[in-house]
């Protein structure tokens, strides 16, 4: 019986949840946002923030051992590694945040954004510089 147990579990096959789980992690990291049920996010933001706390503290080449134990793309790993490392140096945790955004309309599953945070810190260096507005061009040519 299951009474009391704190685990979250997927209704899947072992072998099949283990997989499912390591493939949305690798999403998640790769593409920094997906949108998923309730219950997969919340079985995997633990793994999300283990990883990423391995790269910060482990040796690199022992860290890449660990990560690609888990991810199933060589680029995540080299994501977490160069891009995400540097990012959360400061966080020790809650580097996801979760939003809800209903129910799937099909079975009525509650779906939420799984989201890494400070997502935009990165690309705040590469914003367009304001446009020069049309009226200084005609004051000049008169």
């Amino acid at each position: 019986m299951r009474h009391r147990k704190s685990t979250l579990r997927l209704k899947y096959k072992p072998q099949h949840a283990r997989m499912m789980e390591r493939n949305l992690v690798t999403s998640l990291l790769l593409y920094e946002s997906i949108r998923t049920t309730q219950m997969r996010a919340k079985v995997i933001v633990p793994w999300v923030d283990r990883l990423i706390t391995v790269a910060k503290t482990k040796p690199t080449a022992l860290a890449i051992r660990r990560i690609n134990a888990v991810v199933t793309d060589t680029n995540a790993c080299r994501k977490i590694i160069e891009v995400l490392k540097d990012r959360y140096a400061t966080r020790s945790s809650g580097m996801t945040r979760m939003t809800a955004v209903g129910a799937r309309k099909g079975d009525g599953a509650k779906m939420v954004d799984l989201v890494l945070m400070d997502r935009d810190a990165g690309s705040a260096s590469t914003e367009k510089s304001p446009k020069k507005s049309k009226k200084d061009s005609s004051k000049v040519a008169s």
